[in-house]
């Protein structure tokens, strides 16, 4: 009985993990809008560009602070041996402790309004900071998506080869009979099982660039290899696109308005030119107030010394305090007259740098214009490939056709058959080429125009 027992907790204990493991190899698929998504989540250098927009954020909450009056306090507490000061103004030998207490504020009134630009520049650069965070972003959307049609790319060669594979594969049969019967000569049988290996090697080529593009793709997302990792096979229909492309010109016009790295140089622009500003504070006088209230207790102050020149008794401490207490308050103007003309130095390196600024995006715009001009000549260059292989298949297929029926009347050799259906597998490869590259440049001129791009 507890053999049986035993027997039937194993069984039951070995399905179980026979159907965890299932489970476990059970293949996940991701969508293009999945893997975007999760790329810019976990992404190093996009994690890396969120922390500089914290920096920045932190940059500004400070410049703003510094705007407000500034608080001091400080309390001592000290002990004299020797000689010290007695409350009558004069010294004797003998050890005293004194304590204090200082509170002090300060505010710049005028300063040639160098804080405030300081905090318009820092906004500036809070600003510029999240539009290079979103140029981060499309970067490594882009290289998403251009991992996944790649991947898609390869499947689709795959599948054209295991094709044209299967298809030599039932060539093989029919001549098999045909040798059979003694109306086809073995050694024509031998080509087409020739060409068959031929067509397994470049099955395995496909079906290795496929993994690689896979782990590609994995390596992307930040993501473990595993067997596991597929993608979802949208359904792509080049042809849908139209043929009507979005015209330069006009992409560059909104693309120039909306593009994060146009953006982010303007707003570095912008706080150049405060920089300028700030540098030109430092040749006006600046103007500040400030107040504090100072006090102190100390152990040997006394009354005055009677008539034998002995000390009074300790004066009280509330009565110190009374008498010690110091209020100071009043206004403080600085007039810069002579610095070794770092002053001026800083005006015309901050001037140079705002000059550089200008530069820099004027370069970015000319950048931006040339690769939409390249982005719409590559989407025309592949729309017309793309038709041109379209009527290639088509042509090639129909012509394969007609020489598969002349080999099975023995009218053309192997040889020819196999130059035949090579001429469709190659039209057929660069078909999936053309029509994923077509596809690509369409969505990033899409891209360029402010469209997501989606599948």
């Amino acid at each position: 009985m507890n053999k049986n027992r035993y027997i039937v907790k194993t069984t039951l204990f070995l399905i179980s993990l026979s159907l965890f493991s299932f489970q476990g190899t059970t293949q996940e698929t991701w969508s293009l809008e999945r893997c975007v998504q999760y790329a810019i989540e976990n992404n190093i250098q996009i994690k890396q560009q969120a922390l500089t927009v914290n920096y920045k954020e932190n940059q500004k909450i400070q410049s703003l602070y510094d705007m407000a009056p500034n608080a001091n306090s400080q309390l001592g507490h000290d002990v004299s041996f020797g000689k010290s000061l007695n409350y009558d103004n004069t010294y004797t030998d003998q050890n005293s402790q004194n304590t204090s207490f200082y509170i002090g504020s300060e505010v710049t009134l005028f300063n040639g309004f160098a804080k405030r630009n300081t905090l318009k520049q820092r906004e500036f650069d809070l600003k510029a900071a999240i539009q290079d965070l979103e140029k981060a972003r499309d970067d490594v959307s882009l290289n998403v998506v251009s991992a996944y049609l790649d991947i898609l790319f390869n499947k689709e060669l795959v599948s054209t080869a295991k094709e044209q594979l299967n298809v030599t594969k039932e060539q093989i049969e029919f001549n098999k009979k045909q040798v059979e019967v003694g109306t086809l000569a073995k050694g024509k049988l031998l080509e087409t099982e020739a060409q068959a290996a031929s067509e397994e090697l470049s099955l395995t080529n496909y079906e290795n660039q496929l993994r690689l593009s896979l782990i590609t793709l994995e390596q992307l997302l930040e993501l473990p290899l595993t067997e596991g990792f597929d993608i979802v096979i949208p359904n792509l229909d080049a042809a849908g696109l139209g043929k009507e492309l979005l015209i330069a010109d006009s992409v560059y016009a909104k693309a120039v308005l909306d593009r994060p790295e146009i953006l982010s140089k303007e707003l570095n622009l912008n706080s150049m030119e405060k920089q300028v500003a700030i540098a030109k504070a430092q040749l006006y006088p600046s103007l500040s107030f400030g107040a504090s209230y100072y006090n102190n207790f100390n152990n040997k102050y006394t009354y005055a010394r009677d008539s034998f020149g002995n000390p009074g008794a300790l004066i009280p401490f509330g009565e110190q305090l009374k008498n010690n207490n110091r209020i100071n308050m009043g206004f403080t103007l600085k007039i810069p007259i002579f610095n070794g003309l770092s002053a001026k130095t800083n005006v015309k390196n901050s001037t140079i740098q705002f000059e550089s600024a200008s530069n820099e995006l004027q370069l970015e715009k000319n950048n931006l214009r040339k690769q939409i001009q390249q982005v719409h000549a590559n989407a025309i260059a592949a729309m017309k490939k793309y038709d041109a292989s379209e009527k290639a298949v088509t042509s090639t297929e129909e012509a394969f056709r007609y020489v598969q029926e002349k080999f099975n009347l023995g009218i053309v050799t192997p040889m020819e058959f196999n130059d035949s259906k090579n001429k469709v597998t190659a039209a057929k490869s660069s078909f999936i080429q053309a029509k994923y590259e077509y596809i690509f440049r369409i969505k990033i001129l899409d891209f360029y125009y402010g469209k997501e791009i989606t599948l």
